[in-house]
């Protein structure tokens, strides 16, 4: 079965009881045995649960992978992986432009625990490499990177991180005590797919080993749930991460596992929505010039499009664009009507984004300027709404910024011609050019 198919109809079999098309939802905490240890596959709803597990097989299938896990968030999902594969004195190498939680996690979490964290600026492949040792358990990528949206290789950096490792070697799990979590993997390479969705990308067919997702986002799609997802390309991976899951806890709630599994079955039409939007707005704004720069995969200007085109079924629903200052793109984001000012993404709803002070605010400034997130730069989540609603509203934001920003002894010549003839219809309403001055009339 094709993806489209494949989300509607995986983990949806109708209810052998009562024939309903929609499975319900099992909303209890404990399973009635017939006697003790005589069960029906569940016995407490921490460990398993029907409605999870049903989304964590389409979630399985979607990447094409062995097994699922469903968590109660991306980060949920991100410490248990690192917590199931890693012991202290072991090594993650990752590419640096990731989201702001993730290295959170990873930082203020982790290290103090005893995990060594190498981070790589390069997307070449080798690079990457450069940094394994027999200390690595895990690579950690994502692809498209948040909110930079560089792409990289999945294929290659497989190939140059197991080539690496093979000559290194990776040293067996220290402190060996008996757990169920111990286990002789390796290296594994890990692809947070959360930006494309499989709709868009599927890493595991292309070298990875484990797939995270926050469900929040584009696999939810509505805005309405937190939620995360593990999904290894062997059923043995997820053994150790099996156990935390249900030894730790982190776990999804079967009303939460049902809002995930209902929007993930209209997936690939939203996507096909986002990227048609996405393409529309970063063309538009590549024209602006109030951004000092635009970024979207979809762009020819853009440095891994070839790569994107390769490696993608769709450039994405996710655009970045800079203005010069903090105090602009603060004001340009105030100003945006249709597009909420909100954290998080992949919604059917646009959404607008300040990375430095909101998602990547606990990376410090060096570090995020490095980068090149700058107090500056803007991430727009295009959502499926009309896409000339979205570009009239952030037209009249953005020429709304330029009036504060521009002196007013330069507020003339052709930019602002087209404002200077009358009232004009914006993407909130109707703004009327007078004096080199925006004024909203109604």
């Amino acid at each position: 079965m094709k993806i489209a198919t494949q989300a509607i109809h995986v983990g949806q079999e109708p209810d052998p009881t009562t024939g309903a098309t929609v499975p319900p939802i099992y909303a209890t905490s404990t399973f009635t045995q017939e006697a003790p240890g005589k069960h029906k596959g569940y016995e407490y709803a921490r460990g398993t649960n029907p409605t999870r597990d049903a989304l964590a097989r389409c979630l399985a299938a979607l990447e094409g992978g062995a097994a699922g896990m469903s968590f109660a968030s991306g980060l949920a999902a991100t410490n248990a992986l690192v917590c199931s594969l890693c012991r202290p004195g072991d090594s993650v190498v990752a590419f640096s432009d990731m989201y702001g939680g993730t290295y959170r996690l990873l930082e203020r979490i982790f290290r103090p625990w005893g995990l060594e964290v190498r981070y790589c600026d390069d997307t070449r492949p080798d690079a990457i490499a450069g940094l394994v040792d027999d200390t690595t358990r895990i690579v950690w990528i994502e692809t498209p990177t948040n909110p930079m949206l560089r792409l990289l290789d999945i294929a290659a950096v497989s190939q140059a991180v197991r080539a690496k490792a093979a000559r290194t070697g990776t040293r067996p799990i220290s402190r060996r005590g008996g757990s169920p979590m111990d286990h002789d993997f390796g290296m594994v390479l890990v692809v947070d797919n959360t930006f494309a969705s499989p709709a868009l990308q599927q890493p595991i067919s292309l070298g990875a080993d484990v797939v995270v997702h926050s469900t929040t986002k584009y696999l939810g799609g509505h805005s309405d749930v937190v939620g995360g997802a593990i999904v290894t390309a062997k059923a043995e991976t997820m053994a150790p991460i099996k156990f935390f899951h249900n030894a730790a806890g982190g776990v999804s709630g079967p009303f939460d596992c049902f809002l995930t599994h209902r929007g993930v079955k209209t997936l690939a039409v939203r996507m096909k929505a986002h990227c048609e939007n996405a393409m529309h707005v970063a063309r538009w704004a590549a024209s602006q010039r109030g951004f000092q720069k635009v970024i979207y995969p979809g762009l020819e200007t853009h440095p891994d499009h070839e790569l994107a085109r390769r490696q993608m079924a769709g450039f994405g629903g996710m655009v970045t664009v800079v203005l010069p200052t903090f105090d602009q793109a603060s004001r340009f984001m105030a100003a945006t009507c249709v597009f909420s000012c909100a954290e998080s993404l992949g919604g059917v709803e646009s959404l607008v984004n300040h990375p430095a002070v909101m998602t990547h605010a606990s990376i410090p400034k060096e570090v995020r300027e490095r980068i090149g997130i700058t107090d500056g730069l803007v991430r727009l989540s295009v959502g499926i709404e009309d896409k000339d609603d979205l570009v009239a509203d952030l037209e009249q934001a953005l020429r709304k910024e330029c009036v504060w920003q521009v002196p007013k002894r330069q507020r003339v010549g052709p930019e602002w011609g087209a404002w200077a003839s009358g009232p004009r219809r914006g993407g909130c309403g109707t703004w009327e050019c007078s004096r080199g001055r925006l004024r909203y009339v109604a």
